[in-house]
């Protein structure tokens, strides 16, 4: 039987005060070498703010930051991503989001998928972005 270390864990309850929720969730799941990560979004890890209101490039630079944080706490890093998903909110948001993303992942060559939405789980949220990494064994 495999073990599952989850990082970050905490309720939807105080992620999300305003809406009637009670989920246990975290933000990344390792098991059998995988790592699993929550869709990050402009929203700092430890203040649970929003950050980037209105500007989705400062939102799709935080997700990112949050993403390479995430993987170093779980043992890994960006160049061990192998798909990410990109939800935006609108279709002209794609390019200034792939850019940003496309500076974090230069040379990693994951696969991609993007995908747009009619909105996120916030009304400020323009963009979240959901990755997968695969532990090297260096």
């Amino acid at each position: 039987m495999s073990t599952h270390t989850r990082l970050r864990k905490f309720n939807t309850r105080d992620t999300y005060p305003e809406q009637q929720l009670d989920n246990d969730l975290c933000q990344a799941v390792v098991a059998n070498g995988v790592v699993y990560l929550r869709g990050q979004i402009g929203q700092d890890l430890e203040t649970r703010e929003s950050v980037g209101i209105g500007d989705v490039e400062a939102q799709a630079e935080k997700a990112m930051a949050n993403i390479d944080l995430l993987l170093k706490e779980a043992g890994s890093s960006l160049e061990d991503i192998v798909k990410v998903t990109v939800y935006i909110i609108d279709p002209r948001y794609r390019e200034p989001v792939y850019r940003t993303m496309g500076r974090w992942l230069k040379g990693v060559y994951p696969v991609s998928t993007g995908i747009v939405v009619d909105a996120l789980a916030r009304p400020e949220w323009l963009v979240e972005i959901d990755a997968t990494a695969v532990i090297s064994k260096n």
